[in-house]
């Protein structure tokens, strides 16, 4: 039997650290649908604005109206961009891509024609701030987040690295994150290779709000192995090839929940950070699904796999709340 939105929930009660009893639920969590048939593999992105769907796979930086009719592409040859590597889209529905190859944040119109462009040494990731401003992370900062004006100033930085690793360069790779915002232009950073899933916040000027970490038995082994393996490629001492810990992450601008995404497994933190939820995910035909991107919105989850393509789930917590 097909499932579309299977939930199979149990609800545990665990004493947090302050003696207080936090309801959990562990399930599965089974796509409705697939969206965007067209999209097939290298699933990088998914961002929204207004009406418009904005996804950037293997086919390039394409957007979408709410019919999944696709309006234009950004980031072709012809519009001056090399190899987006990733990118947001502010309130005015301007688009940030981060150009890897052009070593700059590619600033364009909600039509696609480029405005400007921000010099940036191998840009990873990048988010849209109010006023103009972008948050980038790269490899090469010795901060986590730098931040520029709309006029390409470095206006701060800001974010400790972790010590994952003794070696100054290898660290620095061990810290590479992807950026994600809220409503209120707070600044998350989700650590990509981290042993233990953390996700840091910050508020837009830098400030550190709280660190969510999933640490608890389960998570254990997986980060055992990581320490391993990192201490076996220290002793290599050649170029890092590290699988990723963190595939995505995902924040609900609503309500200011993190969703991290530990390749088929979506864990769902609360905005203080207290863990709610731990799902399977799986397609509408039962197979297992690995998120390589998340985007959460008002009333569904639409999830991006990289070699299976974007589906879209309801919230379950919206639908416990019923």
């Amino acid at each position: 039997m097909k499932l579309f939105s299977r939930i199979a929930v149990v609800m545990c009660l665990l004493a947090t650290a302050n003696g207080i009893a936090s309801a959990q639920y562990e399930g599965e969590l089974s796509a409705k649908r697939r969206v965007f048939p067209d999209i097939g593999s290298g699933v990088r992105g998914l961002k929204s604005s207004a009406s418009r769907t904005y996804i950037l796979s293997s086919a390039g930086l394409q957007v979408f109206d709410a019919k999944e009719h696709k309006l234009l592409t950004v980031g072709t040859a012809s519009a001056g961009a090399s190899f987006p590597e990733n990118f947001d889209v502010d309130a005015d529905g301007q688009i940030y891509v981060a150009d890897r190859g052009a070593n700059a944040i590619v600033i364009y119109s909600p039509d696609g024609n480029r405005l400007r462009s921000v010099p940036v040494q191998a840009p990873l990731y990048v988010a849209a701030l109010p006023g103009g401003d972008v948050a980038v992370s790269n490899l090469q900062d010795p901060h986590l987040v730098v931040v520029y004006d709309k006029n390409g100033r470095d206006i701060r930085e800001f974010g400790e690295l972790e010590d994952i690793s003794s070696h100054a360069d290898l660290n620095r790779f061990l810290n590479s994150g992807f950026l994600a915002t809220d409503a209120r232009a707070n600044i998350y950073y989700a650590f990509i290779y981290s042993p233990e899933p953390t996700v840091r916040q910050y508020d837009r000027n830098g400030f550190a709000i709280q660190t969510i970490q999933f640490t608890e038995i389960e998570a254990f082994a997986t980060a055992q192995a990581a320490r391993k393996e990192i201490e076996r490629q220290e002793r290599k001492g050649k170029a890092p090839a590290f699988k990723p810990i963190l595939t995505a992450v995902g924040v609900a601008r609503d309500t200011g929940e993190v969703w991290m995404a530990l390749h088929h497994r979506l864990l769902r933190f609360d905005k203080d950070g207290n863990r709610q939820a731990t799902y399977q995910l799986y397609t509408p035909d039962g197979a297992r699904l690995e998120a390589t991107t998340i985007l959460i919105e008002k009333d569904r989850i639409l999830i991006g796999s990289d070699n299976a393509g974007i589906f879209e789930f309801e919230r379950p917590e919206l639908k416990l709340a019923e």
